[in-house]
């Protein structure tokens, strides 16, 4: 079985449309680049990551520029404006021969965006796009007293903090600085197109419409460079071979209109607690952790199983130290759910799991007085395999949590997104093309001095399940600099400088290629 045979229910697909794997018959495989070549790339990108990339990403971190879904008057702040414009301004300060760029906001929505450079390979048509996202997730707590969500810090190992940073203001100044390289170095290259957007962080609910705005500027895409994923570690290029999708929304019960004295009525009252933990349970196994409704799991292609294996024997134990256990897992005190790594690395981009990010209703420590509350409510992020379609599994959770409730109780879910497209869809890559593969190696290999890695992501990237629907014969190359203990979303997120100037040297490369 491969990546283009799913074994569950998936998104539509059409028997006559070429397998995304499926070169022309005219394509013609590029001549590698020479060391020489490959070596000036790397130079020239990493004096523009110290001179030009990482000055503007400092003056973005400063920027708190959420995302929609956690700053509702956003318009009003203005803060994602300010950060779109202040990237189309680097981009138009770059005068790449040729470019154009335009800043698109269609009504009601958050603004893209878009970026143009003809191609300099003649008889070249096709089209390579390149992605990123401006919007940020809120600040979160816990940040070490020398750093802070809005305050950027290089420290002398290359690792520059602050929220946003990694994932993934750098973006587009990566892929305009990829582009720059080749041009300054006389390499040929096809027609690129960037599309910046500031909504993924809220599950990219403004794409759809702006994809159908702007497809026939889009042209012919043969390659989709996405730069907001992660690395198994800093020293090789990783490719992002599947992402998972998500369920987010509100689970809340109420039992009364007010609080009421615990001593009087508990007893009587349910608590609200009690029952949202019940419902709970109809979805997860809470000793285990595992789902429980089969329509939220599906087979895992042997294609992926095998990439884990290899992924887990270079990767090892990291897989799971990696994080800031709080017995110390470094010392074997905290142990996760698996030390197999590759169960391991299976669990995080293949199986469901459930999180709740959030609750309310419920007050702080030092304002807990003695009452029966009248609700709880949680914020549940529900991670999806890639092969699970997300609309669906957003009806049939809101189903399995608000019907017979418990008691009676006024239960509600409210999943995020908006009508027709709750929920998010994962992603599961095509098949690798010769050429890219061979390209990515060869970039890999160049630029770090090892091996491509092949790695699924346990996170969410809305727009490739759309791209894949929309380009279904492009060529996808995933990757970003999201390393080990980078944590994003979490507090003390950082970027990785030394990694992301190779990471930009391997684009190059990989654009190059492109036939």
């Amino acid at each position: 079985m491969n990546a283009r045979e799913p074994a569950c229910a998936a998104a539509g697909s059409d028997a006559a449309v070429p397998a995304a794997g499926d070169e022309p018959a005219t394509a013609a495989v590029r001549p590698a680049l020479t060391p020489a070549q490959a070596d000036a790339l790397r130079s020239f990108c990493s004096r523009a990551w110290d001179e030009r990339i990482v000055p503007e990403l400092k003056r973005y971190i400063e920027v708190p520029a959420k995302s929609p879904m956690f700053d509702a008057e956003w318009r009003t702040h203005g803060h994602l404006d300010h950060v779109v414009r202040a990237a189309a301004a680097w981009v138009e300060s770059r005068k790449v021969t040729a470019l154009k760029l335009e800043v698109v906001r269609l009504e009601g929505r958050t603004p893209v965006i878009v970026f143009e450079v003809p191609a300099t390979r003649p008889g070249s048509t096709g089209t390579v796009l390149m992605y990123g996202h401006l919007d940020k997730q809120p600040e979160f707590t816990g940040w070490r007293n020398d750093l802070g969500p809005w305050t950027p810090k290089l420290d002398d190992q290359g690792l520059l903090y602050g929220r946003g940073g990694a994932d993934d203001g750098y973006a587009v100044y990566a892929a305009i600085t990829a582009i720059e390289a080749l041009d300054a170095q006389g390499i040929e290259r096809p027609r690129i197109v960037g599309l910046i957007e500031s909504c993924e962080e809220s599950g990219s609910f403004d794409l759809p419409a702006y994809l159908d705005a702007l497809k026939p500027r889009l042209g012919d895409v043969q390659l989709v460079v996405c730069l907001d994923s992660g690395a198994g570690n800093y020293d090789q290029l990783w490719l992002t071979t599947s992402l998972r999708g998500m369920v987010s929304g509100v689970l809340k019960v109420e039992v009364l209109t007010e609080g009421v004295h615990s001593g009087d009525a508990s007893g009587l009252v349910p608590s609200s607690f009690r029952i949202l933990r019940q419902l709970l349970d109809r979805l997860e196994d809470s000793g285990t952790g595992r789902l429980l409704p089969e329509a939220f799991h599906c087979e895992v292609p042997a294609e992926r199983v095998a990439q884990a294996r290899a992924a887990a024997a270079t990767i090892g134990d990291a897989v799971w130290r990696r994080f800031p256990w709080a017995c110390g897992a470094d010392g074997g005190a905290s142990l996760p759910t698996t030390t197999d790594p590759v169960q391991a690395l299976l669990n995080r981009t293949w199986r469901p799991t459930l999180a709740v990010t959030g609750v309310d209703g419920v007050p702080a420590l030092g304002n807990a007085g003695n009452v029966l509350r009248p609700y709880t409510a949680f914020k549940l992020s529900l991670r999806l395999p890639p092969l699970v379609n997300g609309h669906e599994a957003s009806i049939k959770l809101k189903a399995l949590l608000e019907d017979n409730a418990p008691y009676n109780a006024r239960v509600t879910f409210h999943p995020d997104g908006r009508a027709g497209a709750l929920g998010a869809t994962g992603w599961n890559a095509p098949s690798l093309a010769p050429w890219l593969e061979t390209a990515l190696d060869g970039a890999s290999r160049a630029q770090y001095g090892a091996p491509l890695g092949y790695i699924g992501q346990g996170g969410t990237i809305p727009l490739m399940s759309m791209l894949a629907q929309g380009f279904p014969r492009a060529q996808m190359m995933v990757c970003g600099v999201l390393g080990p203990k980078s944590n994003a979303h979490g507090p003390n997120e950082f970027l990785h400088v030394p990694y992301a100037k190779r990471l930009t040297a391997a684009v190059s490369q990989a654009v190059a290629a492109c036939p």
